[in-house]
């Protein structure tokens, strides 16, 4: 198996006439803001274009998008942005891409277009859509594209293959293998097979459960616990999970009619994602009067209603966590019943044992999938993959879709099926690999970095002023204050240090106070009259004193003055 980190490979060089170019700009090395440019003959092809979730080291961050810059200088090239289905990690960062230009055509099915739209609308891009169905085939460009049917844990998901003069791409989006699908829509390994007998020469493969071994449980084992959990439960129940994940809310709504009970939908994105999936009939109400408004679900009693809501991976901002917190308007209290109904994205372990913790110390009875079967994962194990392999007999194989240790797992699958290892491409976001004559070989790499959304900044923030936020919440802040007089030498006033963030009051760092003026005053008999020099010899003289009596490593802001 071919894989090298990217910052050991050159630049890649000018694209081969009738080769075949292949850019992941994230996704991969990660779980999250899946992106992909695909390029022949100077045109080029996006397949999907979603966010990552900040992690607890990303302090202030709302998400993460890919890198742009590949191709912010070839905009007027993209033929088209195919987008393999609604899920954030694939589609939440469609608004930023389209402010560079609104007018690249999004290709997708019925359900992912109008959640697209729906977020795009909030960004006032009014988008060029093309809706296209399994079994559809269309032609952008060089691009020939042909879409195939696949499970997955939200519905109307697609994969693509990309026929173009150097050979054929595969690309699967995610996807599953569940035979028993809530709503009867399987992967369809019919197309992949005819796929497969006409030649893969590229498989692009989700790689996320690729460490699982066997087969995913279906969904529909879900419905049963839920149901036993609902007839268990003493007063309301929380049910907290991904905002698109309609398969689950129709399994909650179902047990909620069950047992009597009525739903309220809680986040904003829960709410507007719902009422597409009603109106375009993908979410089934059992009776008319299922759904109730959550203003006015506090009206009914605690045995008789369900909310329905999101911050499954423990989301700061999201609903639940501020229930785990008491500053939502839903007050979590004994014998409550909340269920975690969605499986840990890694990197999210922290956050969501947090809000698990805090609900817990509320009284309330915790279901999560540690202690019982409310969720199944949307992502092929090893098994299913395994089957994929057989059937479609891919040429070249790049796992894509995980951490490096499951696109691992994942190419040493395709070794155990008949792929030459030399076939198989381990690539990580920025990676370039070119399709030549069949053979799919890395040939450099482009820069691809995180881009931090924080606030209404998009890209501004950077490593560094992470590394100062990370900084500020672990080991405080000290400012020192002074005015010198350049011309004579002395300390006119200071130097004055105050401290915040840290165990210790100001009046512990009267001690190096005489050792600060002194330091100003040498440096000014030295021959420092930059305050920006002057500063720095404050910096390093508290600094030093800190690490060497507190042993800590504060921010240190200093400030001199001339008079």
């Amino acid at each position: 198996m071919s894989g090298v980190h990217p910052s050991d490979l050159p630049a890649p060089p000018p694209l081969a006439d009738g080769a075949l170019r292949v850019v992941p700009l994230g996704g991969l090395g990660e779980v999250g803001r899946n992106m992909a440019v695909l390029e022949i003959a100077g045109r080029l092809l996006v397949i999907d274009c979603g966010v990552l979730f900040p992690e607890d080291t990303q302090p202030g961050v709302d998400l993460i998008l890919p890198d742009f810059d590949y191709i912010s200088d070839r905009l007027d090239d993209i033929e088209a942005i195919v987008l393999t289905h609604g899920h954030e990690d694939h589609i939440g960062a469609v608004p930023y891409l389209l402010r560079l230009r609104d007018d690249i055509p999004l290709i997708g099915s019925q359900l992912t277009l109008a959640f697209v739209e729906a977020k795009l609308k909030e960004h006032r891009i009014t988008p060029v859509t093309l809706t296209v169905k399994e079994g559809g085939r269309e032609q952008v460009g060089p691009f020939g594209l042909e879409f195939v049917a696949v499970n997955h844990s939200i519905p109307d998901a697609l994969a693509v293959a990309v026929h173009t003069a150097a050979g054929t791409v595969l690309h699967t989006g995610d996807f599953k293998m569940d035979q028993l699908p809530l709503d009867g829509r399987t992967t369809d390994l019919r197309a992949f097979a005819s796929l497969g007998e006409r030649g893969v020469d590229l498989f692009m493969v989700d790689s996320t459960n690729a460490e699982v071994p066997g087969f995913v449980t279906p969904e529909a084992e879900i419905g049963p616990v839920l149901s036993s959990v609902f007839a268990q439960a003493e007063r309301r129940i929380i049910v907290a999970s991904f905002s698109s994940h309609v398969h689950r809310v129709q399994q909650v709504l179902d047990a909620a009619h069950t047992h009597g009970r009525r739903v309220a939908l809680v986040g904003r994105s829960m709410v507007r994602n719902m009422a597409i999936a009603v109106e375009l009939g993908y979410l089934r109400l059992p009776s008319d009067n299922i759904l109730i408004d959550v203003k006015k679900a506090k009206d009914i009693p605690d045995t008789e209603i369900v909310y329905m809501s999101t911050g499954s991976q423990g989301e700061p901002m999201a609903a639940l966590s501020r229930m785990a917190n008491g500053d939502h308007q839903v007050a979590v209290g004994p014998g409550d019943t909340v269920i975690l109904a969605s499986s840990l994205i890694p990197g999210n372990e922290n956050s969501v044992f947090r809000v698990i913790n805090g609900l817990t110390r509320l009284g309330a009875r915790v279901v999560h999938s540690g202690n019982a079967k409310v969720h199944v994962s949307g992502h092929s194990a090893a098994g299913e993959l395994l089957y994929c392999y057989n059937i479609l007999k891919p040429k070249n194989v790049m796992p894509v879709h995980g951490e490096v240790r499951h696109l691992v797992a994942n190419g040493a699958l395709a070794v155990k099926t008949g792929v030459p290892a030399e076939r198989v491409i381990l690539a990580e976001d920025g990676v370039v690999v070119d399709v030549i004559d069949g053979k799919a070989r890395i040939v450099g790499a482009v820069p691809c970095g995180y881009v931090y959304v924080d606030g209404s900044s998009v890209g501004e923030i950077t490593d560094v002023e992470l590394k100062d936020r990370r900084i500020l919440g672990e080991e405080g802040f000290v400012s020192v204050f002074a005015v010198v007089d350049s011309q004579t030498g002395k300390v006119l006033a200071g130097p004055q240090i105050f401290a915040r963030g840290m165990a210790e009051d100001d009046a512990r760092f009267d001690e190096i106070q005489p050792d600060v003026a002194t330091a100003l005053e040498n440096a000014i008999s030295d021959g420092a009259t930059d305050t920006h020099q002057l500063q720095q010899v404050m910096r390093r003289v508290v600094g030093q004193w800190v690490a060497r009596k507190l042993r800590r490593r504060p921010m240190i802001v200093p400030v001199v003055v001339e008079a």
